[in-house]
């Protein structure tokens, strides 16, 4: 039989000693406060008792990534206030189904509208670019940006001369792409991310 250890000791004197002696030396102290006294000793003195380690998980699938559409519609659309004024550039793109994939707005400071349409449009078809959409359908309210980039309108302005080549060559990345040219009224989800970009110089 193994010897009884210091913490069975201690519980047995808890529990079953009446301790009249020791309640007589303390008054005040009962022999519940005594057996409490002993017990929270022998607690600490009692080794940890090892807690269980949870089991690991199953292995799972990493997790995946909705997959980006390959078809989408990109609103753009730029706002300077005084042209030249305080300028933004904002784009939505959607998928098929009219579910927003990604709004976006940039501050562009002291600029023309004209530059801040372009570079609506750039700002979106970097990002469409990014996610990998294989089908672009551009929508703008600046008649002047979509017949230019329809090869209608020339490009006079040096300044707009840059941004036009940019969005030329960005659009030959794109399998397939539809220039639309739409009345304001249906253009106002860019439209609040361009205005949006002044207002928070994003």
């Amino acid at each position: 039989m193994a010897p009884p250890n210091l913490v069975d000791i201690l519980r047995h004197i808890a529990r079953e000693e009446p301790l009249t002696g020791t309640v007589r030396a303390f008054p005040g102290l009962t022999r519940e406060d005594v057996g409490r006294l002993l017990e929270s000793a022998a607690e600490r003195l009692a080794p940890a008792t090892p807690k269980p380690v949870p089991a690991p998980p199953p292995a799972e699938e990493p997790a995946r990534h909705a997959e980006t559409p390959a078809r989408m519609r990109l609103f753009s659309d730029g706002a300077a206030r005084g042209n030249p004024g305080p300028a933004g550039a904002g784009a939505v793109l959607m998928d098929a189904e009219g579910r927003v994939v990604a709004r976006l707005g940039k501050f562009l400071g002291i600029q023309t509208n004209n530059y801040a349409e372009y570079m609506g449009l750039l700002l979106g078809l970097k990002h469409a670019r990014s996610l990998g959409v294989q089908e672009l359908e551009v929508l703008a309210d600046s008649e002047l940006l979509i017949r230019q980039l329809q090869g209608r309108y020339q490009v006079k302005s040096p300044t707009l001369r840059p941004l036009y080549e940019e969005a030329a060559g960005l659009l030959k990345e794109f399998p397939r792409v539809k220039l639309v040219h739409v009345p304001r009224e249906k253009n106002k989800a860019a439209d609040e991310m361009s205005n949006r970009a002044i207002d928070e110089r994003m």
